[in-house]
Parts: C-alpha cells; sequence; structure tokens
C-alpha cells in the first residue's frame, strides 16, 4: 500500500510560495519592465559616444520640433497633475465621553423596563435576552430624559442631548488639533433619527460663530450607513477645493426615541442603542501630512440588499412556559450570501490586492 501524502496545508513552506505569489502578482508591471530596462541598458552601453552623436544628428530636429516637444511634455505633465485626485488626510479625530452618572448597568436598565412595562412581562423577558446578547457593557449611558420614570422624551431635553454631545465632541477637537472655527471651510453632520428645524448644522455654526460661506450639509434618515456616506461626500468636496479642511461629526440622539410600547422589533433599539458621537477632522492640505493619523484611501459604499430584508429575517418563537426568544429564518443565508456576493464583485477591486482579486476570479 503506497504511504499516504504529506498534508501540505501544513507544510511551513507553503507559507512562503504563497507570500511568494502574492509579491509576484502585485508587482507583475514591475517584474516586467525590469528584462526591457536591463536590455535597453546593454544596448546603450554597447553603443559608442560616436554612434549615439550620429544618431542625435540624424534626427534633424529644427526649432520647430523642439518647442512642439516641449510643450507636449509641459500639456501631458500639468494634465497628469491636475487630474490627480487630492490626498485626503485624517488629521484627528474626537469622541464623546458621558459624564458617569448617565451610566446605565444592565440590573438597572431592567429595573426601569419592569416598572415602565410592568403590564406586559413577556415584553421585558424579551429585552433582557437582546441585552444579553447585545455586546454590551456595563459602562454604557442613556441620556437623562430616558432615567426618567417614565422616560420623558421631549424636544427640549432632545436638544439638550444633542448640544452636550456635538458641542464636547467639537470643542475636544478643536482642542487636539489647534483648529479655529472660522478655519472650518466644510461641516457635514449626520443624525438619523433627530432631524429638528433650524438644523444641527445650524446649531453647530451659530455656537462657535463660523463663517457665513461655510459648506454645510445636515443627513438625516440614512441609518447605520450615515457615518460613512458622511466621510465620502467631505471626501468628494475636498477633491473639488483645494487647500481646504472638512469636519464631519456622527451621533445619534436617544430622547425622542425610546419606546415603551408591545411592538418587538421596536423595542430592539432600547436594547441596542446608547449614547455617542464622533467629531473628525479631514484635510487636504499638504502641510497637515505630517501631523496626520491615517491617510483617506477609498470609502466602501453601503449597498441595499440585506438591510431591506432584515426584519424578514428575525422572528419571535414561545415555548410551553411562556419564554420568549429570537429564531433567525431559513432564507437569512440566502440573503447574506447575496450581500458577501455584491460586496467582493463590486467593493472587492477597491480593497484587495490584485493576487487575492485573481484567486477570486479564478474560484
Amino acid at each position: 500500500m503506497a504511504p499516504p501524502l504529506p498534508d501540505f496545508s501544513q507544510s511551513v513552506k507553503l507559507k512562503y510560495v504563497k507570500l511568494g505569489y502574492q509579491y509576484l502578482v502585485n508587482h507583475f508591471l514591475v517584474f516586467l519592465l525590469i528584462p526591457i530596462m536591463l536590455a535597453l541598458t546593454i544596448e546603450a552601453l554597447r553603443t559608442s559616444p560616436e554612434e549615439i552623436f550620429i544618431l542625435w544628428k540624424s534626427m534633424k530636429f529644427n526649432l520647430v520640433h523642439i518647442v512642439c516637444s516641449f510643450f507636449l511634455i509641459i500639456y501631458f505633465l500639468t494634465y497628469f497633475f491636475m487630474s490627480r485626485p487630492r490626498t485626503v488626510y485624517l488629521v484627528d479625530y474626537a469622541l464623546f465621553k458621558p459624564p458617569r452618572s448617565f451610566r446605565v448597568s444592565f440590573a438597572g436598565f431592567m429595573e426601569h423596563a419592569k416598572m415602565a412595562l410592568f403590564t406586559e412581562p413577556k415584553s421585558v423577558h424579551f429585552q433582557m435576552k437582546i441585552l444579553e446578547r447585545s455586546g454590551l457593557g456595563e459602562e454604557t449611558c442613556l441620556p437623562p430624559a430616558i432615567h426618567y420614570i417614565p422616560p420623558s422624551p421631549n424636544m427640549a431635553l432632545a436638544r439638550e442631548e444633542a448640544e452636550m454631545v456635538i458641542f464636547s465632541c467639537m470643542d475636544t477637537l478643536f482642542q487636539k488639533t489647534g483648529l479655529r472655527p472660522k478655519d472650518v471651510d466644510i461641516l457635514v453632520l449626520n443624525c438619523s433619527l433627530f432631524s429638528p428645524t433650524p438644523s444641527l448644522t445650524a446649531m453647530v455654526i451659530n455656537k462657535y460663530r463660523m463663517r457665513s460661506n461655510i459648506k454645510s450639509f445636515n443627513l438625516s434618515g440614512m441609518g447605520c450607513s450615515a457615518g460613512l456616506i458622511s466621510i465620502d461626500l467631505a471626501k468628494d468636496l475636498l477633491q473639488q477645493y483645494p487647500n481646504s479642511n472638512a469636519v464631519v461629526l456622527s451621533t445619534e440622539i436617544l430622547t425622542p426615541n425610546s419606546y415603551m410600547g408591545k411592538e418587538r422589533a421596536m423595542l430592539l433599539p432600547n436594547c441596542l442603542f446608547r449614547m455617542g458621537g464622533a467629531a473628525v477632522l479631514l484635510s487636504n492640505r499638504r502641510a497637515d501630512r505630517r501631523r496626520a493619523k491615517y491617510r483617506l484611501a477609498h470609502v466602501v459604499r453601503t449597498h441595499k440588499g440585506a438591510d431591506d430584508k432584515s426584519y424578514r429575517c428575525v422572528s419571535q418563537e414561545e415555548d410551553s412556559e411562556g419564554h420568549v426568544g429570537i429564531k433567525l429564518n431559513i432564507d437569512l443565508m440566502a440573503i447574506a450570501g447575496e450581500a458577501l456576493k455584491s460586496n467582493i464583485t463590486t467593493i472587492g477591486p477597491l480593497v484587495l490586492p490584485a493576487s487575492e482579486q485573481l484567486l477570486f476570479a479564478f474560484s
């Protein structure tokens, strides 16, 4: 009986084969140009200076040819440098840190839920199951309006929460970066669930007395993709306006969105959403290159598909003892597969190296 073949997948040498393959594919053009450059160099070394001088004289360049050649060279160089996308830098960022008095522990949250929904024990048990599986810690925070019993979600308290989160982020960002409010060229703010009039961007501009010609954008109703959309919008604007900077604010105001009803799908945000906010300074100025934390390469765009069908994938079941549990429907895998295929084919060329794209194409 022939001896079994060794397990090549466990071989250490296979690791170096893969690394060599990735290096070869990612630098394919370089390896292609090396023999061409070597051949030209060898041919130039074999040619004597007299032969090079005779070749130069045989071309018979006159003044018109020289001027036209210089014009074409300068034109193509100018077009190349002008058409190149401007580099966008993430200079710094600031996060909102709530006071410890806003902290809500699991025990405190469930105690408030029992008191607010004392006639709905199944809804309370449902929220407890969700909270146990949410991944949240004991240090998360909720705004003061939701600490009341019962909660008091009104417009005035929602404004107070927005001012607390947004102004805290802006103050910290200005302190960390040394940026003055008058120096902000672009302001993008996203908050999906709270969209008052005057807008939140107007609130920020009036608070810090920013310039009257600042380009401001207030995004709402875009769900979890709002943060990426805001960064993408700021990046596109910085491509059009040279020597500019942009401040992107991302938050979610919870005060007006506390739900005390029976609908299970609407009880989920009570267990998953907490206070938070972030302010990011983006810039396309070369002077900010040294102090920038990151260089913005590609913004991953979101696609429809899984989000539109997510509610069909989750259902509630009740056992013989009356306990409520969560069940994933069978079409979840199909929806996830479609989303994965769409993301790989559309986003893959933006973020995957050439070696991985080639492997995906073969598979």
